[in-house]
């Protein structure tokens, strides 16, 4: 949102892999832009870092979208973000200087998608898609229609002043972005498994969703109301079926779910109303 305190991009960027982007694009012509950057992209290495100073956010914008914000604890105090009573988060950052203190990661500026080992921050991107009471961590590519699901979260009621706490896919885990051994003020979702193995799993799941939908045993996932960006075949893919445990101590349990899915079928008629029918003339 313009105007907001969490509407702009992190100004703590290293300078260290933009100087990178620009020497990979010096003497190469228009038609060799994206090559050039997939190529400044292959040159980063990752870091394991320690996922317990971090919390996976996602933050209401309006009435129905979402972003996704990374906070870190750089210090032990004061906290930078703390759990309501509720389930929802308080990102106390706003009520002191944080500086040296906690970190914030707003946009691809700050966070972006590695699997494999490739740095895929030039051709996927992240979003957070609501679904009934869950929300839902996308990866998705204007590229494929595979969504690659990141990680989850459960919504207890929708604050504007509380976020919800994201929990990570097994096999995902966030990695800091490094350039020649020095660590860089950026985050990976990170998969060890190959690009491929996620998009045989993602077409996998849809196609079990779509047979158990189809049998009347279960509903799939749907894109829900999100930040507007929408894809054709499936929307996500569960990749295992429980939560990563990686971000425990930012949540003591799983918040409950309140909310029934959201539906976009017509209304159910209700008792004492008239449903006008169409008629059909009859003919010989």
């Amino acid at each position: 949102m313009t105007g907001s305190r969490w509407g702009r991009g992190s100004v703590n960027v290293t300078k260290t892999y933009l100087a990178l982007a620009a020497l990979a694009l010096s003497g190469a012509g228009l038609t060799a832009v994206r090559p050039a950057l997939v190529q400044a992209a292959a040159l980063f290495e990752s870091r394991p870092l320690d996922a317990s100073r971090f919390a996976v956010l996602a933050r209401p914008v309006g009435s129905t979208e979402w972003n996704l914000l990374l906070l870190e604890q750089l210090q032990a105090r004061p906290l930078c973000w703390q759990t309501r009573t509720d389930g929802l988060i308080d990102p106390a950052l706003n009520r002191f200087d944080y500086t040296g203190i906690c970190n914030r990661y707003l946009d691809s500026n700050g966070y972006s998608l590695r699997v494999g080992e490739e740095d895929l921050a030039s051709r996927y991107r992240l979003r957070v898609q609501q679904n009934g009471s869950e929300l839902l961590l996308q990866a998705f590519s204007p590229d494929h229609p595979a969504v690659l699901l990141v990680g989850r979260g459960q919504l207890p009621l929708r604050d504007r002043e509380g976020f919800v706490a994201l929990n990570l896919e097994p096999g995902w885990q966030l990695r800091r972005r490094s350039f020649g051994g020095q660590n860089l003020n950026h985050v990976y979702f990170s998969s060890g498994a190959s690009l491929d193995q996620l998009i045989a799993r993602s077409a996998a799941a849809g196609e079990a969703r779509a047979a158990a939908t189809g049998n009347g045993i279960g509903s799939g996932i749907r894109s829900g109301s999100g930040n507007g960006n929408t894809m054709g075949g499936p929307t996500s893919t569960a990749i295992g079926g429980r939560l990563s445990q990686a971000l425990r101590p930012l949540v003591e349990g799983e918040p409950q779910a309140s909310g029934s899915s959201a539906s976009e079928e017509p209304p159910l008629a209700q008792p004492g109303r008239t449903i006008a029918l169409q008629v059909i003339p009859f003919r010989e």
